[in-house]
C-alpha cells in the first residue's frame, strides 16, 4: 500500500474509532476490568510519543532541539513529525534566523487531548495488570 493510501486509511480508521485506532488486547484481565484495548497507534510509536511528550512540557521546540532530545536522525524525526502534523497533533512553523532556516513545533489542543487520552489508557492498563 502506498504511503498516502496508508495515511488516509489510518486517518479514516482513527476518525471512525473516535480518534483512536483499535489494537488487540493481550491482557484478558484488563478487558474484565473494563479497560479498552484501543490505543492511539499514532502516538504509541516511540519517536512520536517522544515528540508529543516533549512538546507537552515545553511551549515549543525547534527541530534540532527535538532531534538532540530524542537522539534520532533528521529523516526519522521529519517523517514522524509530518505524521503528527497530518493528524493535527502538532503544528510546524518555518522561519529564518538570519540566513539559517528554523523549524519550530508546538503541540495543538487536539494533540494535548490525544496525549491525555493515551496516558489515561496506559495508566488504566498498568492498574489492571498490577491487580491481576
Amino acid at each position: 500500500m502506498a504511503k498516502s493510501s496508508t495515511i488516509r486509511h489510518e486517518q479514516s480508521t482513527r476518525e471512525r474509532a473516535g480518534g483512536i485506532t483499535p489494537v488487540k488486547n493481550p491482557n484478558p484481565a484488563a478487558a474484565r476490568e473494563g479497560v479498552s484495548a484501543d490505543l492511539d497507534r499514532l502516538i504509541h510509536e516511540r519517536i512520536r510519543l517522544g515528540i508529543v511528550s516533549a512538546l507537552a512540557v515545553n511551549r515549543s521546540l525547534t527541530f534540532n532541539e527535538l532531534k538532540a532530545l530524542l537522539k534520532t536522525t533528521d529523516g526519522n524525526l521529519s517523517v514522524h513529525a509530518r505524521r503528527l502534523e497530518e493528524a493535527d497533533y502538532i503544528v510546524c512553523n518555518k522561519s529564518f534566523d538570519g540566513r539559517l532556516p528554523k523549524t519550530e513545533y508546538r503541540l495543538t489542543a487536539a494533540g494535548r487531548k490525544a496525549l491525555e487520552r493515551y496516558l489515561n489508557h496506559m495508566e488504566a492498563l498498568i492498574r489492571a495488570t498490577r491487580e491481576v
